[in-house]
């Protein structure tokens, strides 16, 4: 089936969202928060609650956003890219609703066997109309490649050679995709297991969403512990795919006063790069 070409350049939604507490809470949890009983429970925990900022992301990947911004696509080969996470205003966590315009503003082609990228832009607003976050969001269709389009823009956020600053280790609980699919990212890529096997993977994966609050919790552990809300800015590339039950660590350099490069590599072997070409930014 051809690609919706038409579709690039329209903007759709507004999307709307509720959320509570519990959602900020269920969110945190599926992005491994206390996943032994101890660590980061300001996110998990109504006490003095914390929201893991990485919460922005959800609104553009929600299960209502990709139905509806369907250009075509294979859904098997669907895999999320990466993306740009600018936040304006911090989430507060107390009951709200948001809206979310989201603009397909362009696809581009890696070539026949290499897929389609598209690139989705996503404005996130509160009930009084403030602008809260703006998140850039790429998404990979594997399998709808060669179809004649520009190819993507290059942007790459250097890694340095040095060791780094900080690094942080995590067990990623096995059970971890099926309580962050509880978000609203309900692909069965990331619990069907026959259907996961069906389009390559030999088990369910993890969200990419997931893994990227894993790393955003650790960033902050670094360098601005138990103050999510001075995080401004969240980029990274996904650039494997990342199994429950995995041990990852969480490479982290310093760049300037307020802002680091990482990478998430699997703490077991050096050549497994789940997360690369990362930056925060803090005020």
């Amino acid at each position: 089936m051809a690609l919706k070409l038409e579709m690039q350049g329209q903007t759709y939604g507004p999307f709307v969202n509720e959320y509570t507490a519990r959602d900020v809470m269920l969110f945190a949890l599926g992005c491994g928060a206390g996943s032994d009983g101890k660590t980061d429970l300001d996110y998990v925990y109504e006490k003095q609650l914390k929201v893991l900022p990485i919460f922005a992301a959800t609104q553009i990947v929600d299960a209502q956003v990709t139905k509806t911004i369907d250009y075509g696509f294979n859904w098997g080969g669907s895999l999320h890219w990466g993306f740009d996470l600018q936040i304006h205003q911090p989430l507060p966590t107390h009951p709200g609703k948001l809206s979310t315009k989201v603009l397909l503003k362009g696809l581009f082609d890696r070539g026949e066997g290499r897929g389609c990228l598209a690139q989705h832009i996503g404005e996130t607003f509160d009930e009084a109309g403030t602008k809260l976050f703006t998140n850039e969001s790429w998404d990979c269709a594997l399998y709808d490649g060669g179809f004649g389009g520009p190819q993507a823009p290059k942007d790459i956020v250097e890694i340095p050679e040095r060791e780094p600053d900080f690094e942080i280790e995590q067990d990623i609980p096995l059970n971890q995709a099926l309580i962050y699919r509880l978000s609203g990212d309900d692909h069965p890529q990331h619990v069907d297991w026959e259907y996961a096997q069906e389009f390559g993977h030999p088990k369910p994966n993890l969200h990419g969403v997931s893994t990227a609050g894993v790393a955003c919790r650790h960033v902050i552990q670094a360098m601005f512990p138990g103050e999510p809300e001075r995080l401004t800015r969240f980029k990274t590339r996904l650039t494997k795919s990342l199994y429950p039950g995995a041990r990852v660590k969480t490479q982290i350099w310093k760049w300037d006063d307020n802002c680091v490069h990482f990478r998430v590599m699997d703490a077991n072997d050096p050549d497994t790069f789940y997360l690369n070409f990362g930056l925060v930014e803090w005020k």
